[in-house]
């Protein structure tokens, strides 16, 4: 697969919500997207993307991937909702103009819940991590 600029129809989300940048890979198991941190940010405070910022981008990557899937087989992209996050682990926080690479692995996918691993890192050092569990819908 190529990388994906145009992400926007991809997902749910839209500016200024927008937490992910391209679509670098994505499989039935794993993704990787990347996103450049812009001073207009809504989770940028003092040139720094804060931890709801990164926690949103795991979200948002997750979401590409399934808007990436629903694409391949014609169906309508879902909605999703974060409904548990564990072990979320901050290790350094990135700055503006910083382009994060995050990578979401699916540990389990029930129905409508996924619950999946993901890490945030720049420049090869892992930013931040954690589980999280995603419920799905349709609109």
């Amino acid at each position: 697969m190529l990388p994906v600029e145009n992400i926007i129809p991809l997902i749910p989300q839209e500016p200024p919500f927008v937490m992910v940048g391209k679509l670098l890979h994505s499989d039935e198991n794993f993704t990787r997207s990347s996103f450049v941190i812009r001073p207009d940010n809504v989770f940028v405070k003092n040139n720094i993307f804060l931890e709801a910022g990164l926690m949103e981008n795991i979200a948002q990557t997750a979401a590409l991937r399934a808007g990436y899937l629903a694409q391949a087989e014609n169906k309508p992209v879902t909605v999703g909702y974060i409904g548990a996050v564990k072990d979320f682990e901050i290790f350094r926080l990135p700055k503006i103009d910083d382009e994060i690479i995050t990578e979401v692995s699916i540990e389990n996918q029930i129905l409508d819940v996924t619950v999946l691993s993901g890490k945030v890192w720049l420049n090869g050092v892992l930013l931040a991590q954690c589980e999280m569990k995603v419920f799905s819908r349709n609109e």
